[in-house]
């Protein structure tokens, strides 16, 4: 039986920033596919208990739907599964903004978030405002470890 939070708990922040990975989830307001997206390196940060920012790999083709569906109805699901730990997925929903390159937001969230990346490398960021959060067992989940990035 899943269990509900409205933020960020430490257990909860500690446990996304153990995964290697996460997938984010978005839909159009059409009857088009959902379109799910696995994100991996340290891409992103939590900016506080209701707020969280990743970013695209320049090289990302992929990212272009979820920034079209972002722009169309705002809505992004992010998981983590706890892949190399105790059974867990952890699910956040919440309202999704896209970050483009070249502007003054993009130039300032880059430097004070992700400082050691090379800019010319990143496509966009992405600001999510997370409204809940819930988790589940993952029993289904198979452990896993990682090798490399």
């Amino acid at each position: 039986m899943g269990k509900y939070f409205k933020n960020i708990t430490d257990d909860l922040k500690k446990f996304i920033l153990d995964q290697k990975m996460f997938f984010v989830g978005t839909a159009p307001d059409t009857e088009e596919e959902v379109y799910i997206s696995p994100k991996g390196y340290d891409t992103l940060k939590i900016i506080d208990t209701n707020k969280v920012i990743y970013f695209d790999y320049l090289d990302s083709d992929s990212e272009n739907e979820t920034v079209r569906h972002l722009k169309e109805n705002g809505k992004i699901t992010l998981m983590w599964c706890g892949f190399d730990s105790k059974p867990r997925i952890l699910r956040a929903y919440g309202n999704g903004k896209v970050i483009s390159k070249g502007t003054d937001d993009f130039n300032i969230l880059l430097n004070q978030y992700f400082s050691g990346y090379d800019e010319k490398m990143v496509k966009q960021l992405f600001e999510i405002q997370i409204e809940k959060l819930m988790t589940t067992c993952g029993f289904g989940v198979p452990i896993m470890k990682c090798e490399k990035d």
